[in-house]
């Protein structure tokens, strides 16, 4: 999962962009960069670290001209070596940066005809900087000296023909402007946002609508499913069906754990979705336990926060802060190697013993992923003398590995893969487990917007919606996501040469 932005301002862009990616910190802290264009040169700044560490004031003063883009990183299947840290830049034609959410699912493919049958050069194993090169490759094929919106989305409707999977996209291209498309089933978000300055309207797109809050923009739209939209230099906006779109299908998971919660995706607010879930939760928990002795609900921060108040409500019982949160802690599903996040759960998280004393307590965490957290946070509230430890999920069982950009781990990694709820219930360690039902799940979240009749649930349902996805492609994903490969592959980027940095 990645956070992506990018401006066409009427001023300096830098600041900007650099308070976007902090509004959108909490989709990538591995990585960030930002690239920036005037007359005619580009100046780029990325590196492994968070927003406030990779951009120091000496970085944002080079950071020069009234348009750029952003990217904030996690890896998914590839590594977190530097040299994948974006937006990636390719010189021909006019010189492009591309910034990428998502991931490919016919990467490797693509690369090899990237490679034998364009003939560019790859220098990473990122499926961005593929990515970059189909789109660079498109345009350089219309050849063209002065292209505009009309050539821009003549190449972008060849991208929409090589490349599969989920993606949304946001490039920059030297002296011409900023460009954004999202792939044809819509599964990663990408929004459109106005603000009218001195010197006429400026635009900007982004992941997720809170970035455009942040920055004073008014939402205009959510990029459609197979839409490109370009924003040119002088800033008038151009947007263009570029692909016949398939079913709107957002990742369903955006809802459960990663987006803000103050941000609104494909016209679904994410804070009333969780709202509801905890509502369903609550009424599935009453329907098989209608005598329960639930004494308090106590939410795991802080995504299922807003999960577990209404949940409590509608159960009519107490709810409590019972743990404390370190902030400045990483999200544990994403670190690299097992050791350290069961070292950092405890580091991240703090147990207040008088919410759990002698009590029946029903945790509410959004998700269980590894499980690693889940039974680290039941031996804590039992510690902390919970007389019986009860554990919900706001989303049902995780089954299966997330192919479209999120970092889940290997199918063999994924506590529920293969087992029943019982046998997860024993792992973790809890007195009872419930988990949502993928029913509930879909109804919750598509409740304000009719129009969204599918999501992405592949994680739950083992259903991908691209439909290209195969036994065999799940078990290279396997081969490269296991802990003990990515430990040793990481290791081995550490110790690899670094590509010279603009900033």
């Amino acid at each position: 999962m990645c956070g992506i932005v990018g401006i066409v301002s009427k001023g300096s862009a830098n600041q900007a962009i650099y308070d976007a990616l902090t509004v959108l910190q909490h989709r990538g802290q591995d990585a960030a960069g930002i690239v920036t264009t005037e007359q005619g040169r580009i100046h780029i700044r990325k590196k492994n670290g968070l927003v406030r560490d990779v951009f120091q004031r000496r970085h944002m003063l080079k950071l020069t001209g009234n348009m750029g883009i952003g990217h904030v990183r996690y890896p998914t299947a590839g590594s977190s070596s530097k040299e994948e840290a974006q937006p990636f830049y390719v010189n021909s034609p006019f010189g492009i940066c591309l910034a990428h959410n998502g991931n490919l699912t016919n990467a490797d493919r693509l690369a090899d005809t990237v490679v034998k049958a364009d003939r560019r050069h790859l220098n990473t194993n990122s499926d961005s900087e593929v990515l970059l090169n189909v789109f660079a490759h498109e345009l350089q094929q219309l050849d063209t000296q002065n292209p505009g919106a009309e050539e821009f989305f003549a190449a972008l409707s060849g991208v929409f023909r090589r490349c599969q999977g989920a993606y949304a996209v946001i490039g920059l291209i030297t002296g011409f402007g900023v460009i954004g498309f999202r792939d044809p089933h819509g599964i990663r978000p990408l929004v459109i946002g106005y603000r009218d300055a001195e010197g006429g309207r400026e635009h900007m797109l982004a992941s997720e609508s809170v970035a455009l809050d942040a920055l004073g923009f008014t939402l205009l739209k959510d990029v459609a499913p197979g839409e490109g939209v370009f924003i040119d230099a002088q800033g008038a906006l151009h947007t263009r069906q570029c692909v016949e779109p398939k079913a709107h299908s957002p990742c369903i998971f955006e809802y459960v754990y990663f987006a803000r919660p103050d941000s609104i995706i494909d016209n679904i607010s994410v804070y009333k979705a969780r709202l509801r879930m905890g509502e369903a939760l609550a009424d599935h928990i009453l329907s098989v336990r209608p005598d329960h002795d639930i004494d308090v609900v106590i939410p795991v921060p802080d995504t299922s926060r807003t999960s577990a108040l209404q949940l409590a409500n509608r159960l009519g019982v107490k709810f409590r802060e019972g743990f404390i949160k370190n902030r400045y802690i990483g999200r544990t599903f994403i670190m690299p190697g097992q050791t350290l996040r069961e070292k950092s759960v405890r580091r991240k998280l703090n147990a207040i013993d008088l919410e759990f004393r002698k009590k029946n307590v029903l945790i509410v965490d959004d998700s269980i992923v590894r499980g690693t957290t889940s039974r680290q946070i039941v031996d804590m509230a039992r510690e902390a003398g919970a007389r019986n430890v009860y554990f919900a999920s706001a989303a049902p069982p995780v089954r299966n590995p997330n192919v479209y950009g999120i970092d889940m781990p290997a199918a063999s990694e994924l506590v529920a893969h293969g087992r029943t709820e019982a046998e997860v219930q024993e792992i973790i360690g809890a007195d009872w487990l419930v988990y949502q039902t993928l029913p509930d799940l879909i109804a919750a979240v598509q409740h304000d917007n009719a129009a969204i009749r599918d999501f992405d649930s592949s994680c739950f349902s083992g259903a991908y919606v691209t439909g290209d996805v195969t036994q065999d492609y799940l078990d290279v994903i396997e081969s490269r996501r296991a802990d003990k490969v990515r430990s040793k592959r990481d290791s081995h980027h550490r110790g690899a040469p670094i590509a010279a940095e603009v900033v």
